[in-house]
């Protein structure tokens, strides 16, 4: 532009030179001239020609002004554009030179950063940006202008207030002379929130959410690395500690889940405590008689009310175990005061030891897990150290689970049956029916040996559910063939984890519905341990009573209810628990509890079963005592079906 307006007026101001001497000299020539007409009119025909001329240069000249005012209007609203643009866009754009200096700095810096463009015009453009990134900005910044194109740049910058935000940044080059770049131009994106997204996400997936503790992933890595660090160095090894919170579903069902989480947000902080505070033990180094604080221990919640810790450097078993101690002293030193409530806790701690033999992550984990549940079956506020004998049992309880998974796709369990005997006739009244696993290239199972891993892995509901049906199909058919009064009934077992199960009433009821058995002809028995709980037991129980049910407390007086509240119990029948029922020909303590429950059970309108009845003196003791029914291994064994059929047909059993 600049360029077209000099050259235009050069050419102006020659050109009126030009013509102003032509007809300066026309005008001399035409004062000089003779009277000859001719050549008079010759001289004015050619000022009229210059005149002309000047007419149309001057016509050209305003066009051309006219042009350099329309680019110039352009450049004008281009220059009201990229204002607006500029104050409205929300990246921050700035020019600077090549020696840093800001040219110019958009009014985004201000919204965004807090600045005003006095300000930044007083700094460079590195003042503000954080001093660890300084050094990556301006070699980013030299390579753009060397090379004429800028690479893509994260960096931290200062807010006026102090804070810090994170800047996405690119740049362009502006050419000067001879094309070398001369200034850049730079576009700043605010990425501030979505680091804090990308944090919060990477804490998400790293971290527990209630307590804050690093979760299993992040736990196994920090593992992973431990477990590589101590097998590049000798006599040094890394332990870890699986800490289980004991009871800790009483304080859920007590004082309900959200102070469940407020204790477990407790748990954690002394835990964490523990961790820097009592975990002293030996440190792997040349220097010997030394202790200190292990500042490389990890502590995270893996699940539930379950809690890992992870100890490095440590020279021995020995260490593990007197940091585990002190971290169960620590954690049951004091009452936890939740919602006004204080609650004692206490944890079982299982360790393991990595080792040149046990250096996977995995398999350490796995075995501390071991070893806390065998310190499980031990009681409350154990601690277990990790061996191969363990493993050994965990594999062959994994294998059991496996072949008991199998065994309900297979339906492989069979029904026994153990009659019920009316003493005063010795007619048989019913059956209690009981589980058999029919394992492949085993035999035939007792319940001892599967019913606790069936518990265990939950397959105990499907597992009796089709059990339930089988046998109430089979006690039908009895039912019809053998005209009782009142008729057979049927008396099945519910474990804990049953009277957990949601749907428990509606399986009974669609068994009953199914195999058109009566509901007053089964009687559910529960342990007494399992009904003094109260809470969903007891209104599970409540509603099988409501369906028609009956309901039978099975082991009587081995418990630990008291007898007041056996009134609450919505229970038909007491089975008196074999312990008490044996020698008590002999033995008048057992005599004498064995009468207590059946005047106790009697006032209150209830049966009674005597269990485990083994001699005739037994039989002839609760005679003479008035017991009703029994059951045990002197009236029969459990047997199959077809036995159970057998001894139908003859009724009755003899009084010998």
């Amino acid at each position: 532009m600049e360029r077209r307006e000099w050259w235009l007026w050069l050419f102006v101001v020659v050109v009126t030179l030009v013509l102003t001497v032509g007809i300066a000299s026309l005008a001399f020539s035409l004062t000089k001239a003779t009277i000859d007409d001719a050549y008079s009119l010759d001289i004015r025909q050619s000022v009229w020609g210059l005149l002309g001329l000047i007419l149309l240069f001057d016509i050209y000249s305003l066009y051309q002004q006219f042009q350099i005012y329309s680019v110039r209007r352009q450049l004008l609203a281009r220059d009201e554009l990229f204002g607006v643009i500029a104050e409205n866009i929300p990246d921050m754009i700035a020019v600077v030179d090549e020696r840093g200096q800001r040219l110019y700095n958009s009014p985004a810096y201000t919204k965004i950063l807090g600045y005003s463009a006095e300000e930044l015009q007083q700094t460079s453009s590195l003042e503000q940006v954080h001093p660890d990134d300084r050094a990556r900005v301006a070699a980013a910044a030299k390579h753009a202008l060397n090379s004429g194109h800028g690479d893509m740049l994260e960096y931290r910058i200062q807010h006026k207030d102090g804070s810090w935000h994170f800047l996405e940044s690119i740049a362009g080059v502006v050419p000067g002379a001879q094309g070398k770049a001369a200034q850049l131009i730079i576009v700043n994106r605010d990425i501030t929130d979505r680091k804090r997204m990308e944090e919060q996400l990477q804490r998400s997936a790293f971290f527990d959410g209630l307590t804050g503790l690093p979760n299993r992933a992040l736990f196994f890595d920090r593992l992973e690395r431990a477990v590589n660090r101590a097998e590049r160095r000798e006599q040094c090894h890394c332990a870890v500690l699986v800490v289980d919170i004991d009871d800790f579903k009483k304080c859920n069902d007590s004082l309900g889940h959200s102070a469940g989480d407020q204790m477990l947000i407790a748990i954690s902080q002394r835990l964490t405590q523990s961790v820097r505070k009592y975990d002293l033990v030996s440190r792997c180094t040349s220097e010997e008689n030394i202790h200190s604080i292990v500042g490389s221990a990890t502590l995270a919640r893996v699940g539930g009310d379950e809690f890992t810790i992870l100890l490095e450097d440590i020279h021995d078993a020995g260490d593990a175990i007197r940091a585990a101690k002190r971290i169960q002293q620590n954690l049951a030193a004091s009452a936890f005061v939740i919602n006004q409530q204080e609650m004692f806790v206490t944890g079982t701690v299982g360790i393991a030891m990595s080792s040149p033999s046990n250096n996977h992550a995995e398999d350490l984990l796995r075995d501390a897990d071991i070893a806390m549940y065998r310190a499980k079956t031990a009681g409350v506020a154990g601690c277990e150290l990790f061996d191969h004998a363990m493993h050994e049992v965990a594999v062959r309880r994994l294998d059991l689970e496996t072949a008991l998974r199998k065994a309900v796709q297979r339906s492989e369990f069979r029904i026994f049956y153990q009659p019920i005997v009316r003493l005063r006739d010795r007619t048989i009244v019913g059956f209690e029916g009981l589980g058999r696993w029919q394992r492949p290239g085993v035999g035939l199972l007792p319940p001892s040996e599967f019913i606790a891993a069936a518990e265990k892995s939950g397959l105990i509901i499907p597992m009796n559910r089709f059990l339930r049906v089988e046998a109430c199909r089979k006690l039908r058919k009895w039912q019809t063939q053998f005209l009782t009064d009142p008729p057979l009934m049927l008396s099945l077992n519910v474990s804990a984890s049953e009277l957990a199960y949601p749907d428990l009433i509606k399986d009974i009821v669609q068994a009953l519905q199914q195999t058109g058995l009566p509901p007053s002809s089964l009687q559910l028995e529960v342990l007494e341990t399992v009904a003094s709980q109260g809470g969903q037991p007891l209104r599970v129980l409540g509603d099988a009573k409501a369906v028609g049910v009956g309901i039978s407390l099975d082991d009587f007086g081995s418990g630990y209810s008291c007898l007041s509240r056996l009134r609450s119990f919505p229970v038909d029948t007491l089975k008196i628990d074999r312990a008490f029922v044996a020698r008590m020909d002999t033995d008048p303590d057992n005599r004498a509890i064995v009468h207590s429950i059946l005047t106790l059970a009697h006032n209150f309108g209830l049966k009674v079963v005597a269990e485990g009845t083994e001699t005739l003196e037994e039989v002839n003791a609760l005679v003479a005592i008035g017991c009703e029914y029994a059951q045990g291994y002197y009236f029969c064994r459990p047997m199959d079906e077809n036995q159970a059929m057998r001894l139908l047909e003859t009724s009755h059993f003899a009084k010998h």
